[in-house]
C-alpha cells in the first residue's frame, strides 16, 4: 500500500507514471503514417486507380480536421474520456478496414470506406490532444524535451507496428490492420487511468532533466534496435519472437523512473510537493498599473486589451495574428510534402522496382524519430543558451528537405533510401518544433484547440500534395495493364512531383525565416527569464 500511495496521481512519481503511459500512447498513435503498409492490398481488393487510392489516404488525413472536436473538448471533459473516445474510434475505423482486407466481408462501397478511413485518422487526434496538452502543462518548464520525446515516439510507432507485424505475422496486411484496431485501444485504457493534469509544484528541475535524458536514451536504443532488425534481412521465426520480447522490455523500461521515485520517497520521505501558482496565468495577468481609475474602468480596459505574442490567446485572438498564419503556412509547406512521401511510398517503391517497401516505411519512421527527439533537445538548449528562436530550426529542416526531394527526383540507384532518411528527419523536426512553438507564441490556456487548428494542415496538405498533385501526375504517367490496373515503372513516374515538393519546401524556408525574425524579441525574453530562474536556483533562492 505504501508504494501505491507514493504513485498517487498528485505526487511527482504519479506525474512521471502518467508521462510514461503518455509515451506508450505516442508509441502506438502513429497509425496514421502506416498507410503504405496495406495500401496495395486495398488497391487490389477494391480495384482502385492510384487517384482513388490517394483519395482514401486523404480521407484518412481528413480525420485530423475533425481534431477540432478534440481541441474543443480538451478543456471540457476529463483526459480519460479523450483517451477512450480515441481508442474506440480507432477500433471501429481500422476494424472495418481489417474486415475488408482479410475478406471477412465483401468490399464495401468506396464512400463508406472513406468514412471509416476518416474515423481511423481522427482517433489519433483525441489521443495526441490528451497527451500533449496534459504533459506540456505538467512539465511546462521543459516543453522542448517533452515535445521531442512524445513526438519522437510517434515517429517510432510506424516502425514498431511494421516490425511487430513482420516478426509475428509475416507482413500480412490484414494482421497489420488488426493490430492497429486493438493495440491502441488497450493502451488508451491504461493511459486513461494514470495520465491526468497535475497542479504545478516545486520540483527539482535537474532531476527532471535527468529523467528526460534517460527516456531519450531508451528511445534511441529502441530506434537503433529497430533499425538493426530492418537492415539484417530475413529472420527465423524464433529470432523474430525473441526480437518482439526484447522490444516490449525496452518499451516497459521507463516505468523504472516512477517506481524509483516512489521507493525513494518511501525510504527517505520528502516534503509533499507544494502547489505553485500557474506561471502561465501569473505571467499573463501582469498589467500596466492604471492609476486613479475606478474598478469598473480598470475592468473595461482589461476586457478590451489585446494579448501580445507570448501571452495566452483565445482561438479568435490567435487567428487574428500575423504570426499564426506564417506558422500555419510554413507548417503546411513542411508536412504536406512529407505526407506525400509517406502516403505514396508503396507506389514510389514499386515504380523503382522494389517489391517490398517495408524497409522504406521503417526508415521514414525511425529517422523521423531522430529528427523529432533531437530537435526537442537542441532547440531547448539553444533557446536557453542564446535565445535562438525555435522556427529557425524549421527553416534549416526545409532546406535539407529540398535537397532530399532533388535526390529523389534524380532517381539514381539508392536514391529512395537516402530520400526516405532525409524526408523522415526533416518531417520529424517540423512536427516536434512546431508543437512547443505554438504554446510559446499563444500560451497554454487554449492550447488544445490551437494545436488542433494547426494540424488542419495535415488533411489540407494531404489533399493538395498527396491526392491532387501526386495522384494526378502519377496517373498521367501510368499505363493500363491487361488486368485493368494503372501502373507506372521508372524514375519519371514521380519526378515532377518531387520538383514541385522541393519548391514548396523552399517557400516554407522563407516563411520560417520570417517567423524567426518576428519572434526574436519573444525568445530573447524567454531566454532571459530562464537564465534568471537558473541563477536564483543556483543561489539557493
Amino acid at each position: 500500500m505504501g508504494l501505491l500511495s507514493q504513485l498517487s496521481l498528485s505526487s511527482s512519481s504519479g506525474k512521471w507514471l502518467g508521462f510514461v503511459t503518455a509515451v506508450w500512447v505516442q508509441a502506438i498513435s502513429g497509425n496514421n503514417y502506416t498507410f503504405s503498409n496495406y495500401s496495395d492490398a486495398l488497391k487490389s481488393i477494391m480495384s482502385l486507380t492510384q487517384l482513388q487510392l490517394n483519395t482514401l489516404s486523404v480521407a484518412k488525413d481528413l480525420g485530423k480536421a475533425f481534431g477540432l472536436l478534440a481541441g474543443l473538448s480538451s478543456d471540457r471533459i476529463p483526459t480519460s474520456l479523450l483517451f477512450l473516445i480515441g481508442g474506440i474510434e480507432g477500433l471501429i475505423g481500422y476494424g472495418v478496414q481489417w474486415l475488408v482486407v482479410s475478406q471477412k466481408i465483401n468490399p464495401i462501397p468506396y464512400w463508406q470506406m472513406c468514412i471509416f478511413m476518416c474515423l481511423g485518422g481522427n482517433s489519433t487526434t483525441w489521443m495526441n490532444t490528451a497527451v500533449l496538452v496534459t504533459c506540456i502543462r505538467n512539465f511546462r518548464k521543459n516543453r522542448g524535451p517533452v515535445s521531442g520525446i512524445l513526438k519522437g515516439y510517434v515517429g517510432l510507432s510506424t516502425a514498431i507496428f511494421t516490425n511487430l507485424c513482420s516478426a509475428v505475422f509475416d507482413d500480412k496486411p490484414a494482421s497489420f490492420l488488426l493490430m492497429l484496431a486493438i493495440i491502441p485501444l488497450v493502451v488508451c485504457i491504461i493511459a486513461a487511468v494514470f495520465l491526468h493534469e497535475i497542479p504545478p509544484s516545486e520540483n527539482n528541475e535537474d532531476d527532471d532533466t535527468r529523467y528526460f535524458a534517460l527516456i531519450n536514451s531508451i528511445a534511441v536504443v529502441i530506434a537503433v534496435y529497430l533499425l538493426l532488425y530492418d537492415v539484417t534481412g530475413t529472420h527465423s521465426h524464433v529470432f523474430s519472437i525473441v526480437f518482439v520480447i526484447i522490444l516490449l522490455i525496452f518499451l516497459v523500461t521507463p516505468l523504472g523512473i516512477p517506481i524509483f521515485l516512489a521507493l525513494r520517497n518511501l525510504t527517505r520521505p520528502t516534503p509533499v510537493d507544494k502547489a505553485l501558482p500557474d506561471p502561465e496565468i501569473e505571467r499573463t495577468s501582469v498589467r500596466e498599473p492604471l492609476l486613479e481609475r475606478t474598478t469598473e474602468e480598470e475592468a473595461a480596459v482589461f476586457e478590451r486589451r489585446v494579448p501580445v505574442i507570448g501571452e495566452d490567446h483565445t482561438i479568435m485572438e490567435t487567428i487574428r495574428t500575423v504570426e499564426f498564419w506564417i506558422l500555419f503556412l510554413s507548417f503546411l509547406c513542411g508536412v504536406g510534402p512529407g505526407l506525400t512521401v509517406m502516403n505514396n511510398m508503396g507506389q514510389m517503391g514499386l515504380a523503382l522496382g522494389y517489391t517490398d517497401v517495408s524497409i522504406f516505411v521503417s526508415l521514414l519512421s525511425i529517422f523521423g524519430f531522430f529528427g523529432r527527439i533531437l530537435s526537442g533537445w537542441i532547440t531547448e538548449y539553444y533557446l536557453k543558451k542564446a535565445g535562438t528562436p525555435r522556427p529557425i530550426w524549421n527553416a534549416a529542416s526545409q532546406i535539407v528537405m529540398t535537397v532530399g526531394f532533388i535526390i529523389l527526383a534524380i532517381a539514381f540507384s539508392g536514391s529512395l533510401y537516402i530520400g526516405s532518411i532525409v524526408v523522415g528527419i526533416c518531417y520529424g523536426i517540423r512536427i516536434a518544433v512546431t508543437v512547443p512553438t505554438a504554446s510559446e507564441l499563444f500560451g497554454l490556456k487554449y492550447y488544445g484547440l490551437i494545436y488542433n487548428v494547426l494540424i488542419l494542415d495535415l488533411p489540407i496538405g494531404s489533399l493538395l500534395f498527396s491526392d491532387l498533385l501526386a495522384g494526378i501526375l502519377y496517373d498521367s504517367q501510368a499505363t493500363t495493364t491487361a488486368a485493368g490496373e494503372n501502373t507506372c515503372t521508372g524514375g519519371h513516374c514521380y519526378r515532377l512531383v518531387y520538383v514541385v515538393l522541393a519548391f514548396t519546401s523552399l517557400v516554407g524556408f522563407g516563411l520560417d525565416i520570417l517567423l524567426s525574425i518576428r519572434t526574436k524579441g519573444l525568445y530573447a525574453k524567454i531566454c532571459a527569464s530562464k537564465k534568471l530562474k537558473g541563477s536564483d536556483h543556483s543561489n539557493g533562492n
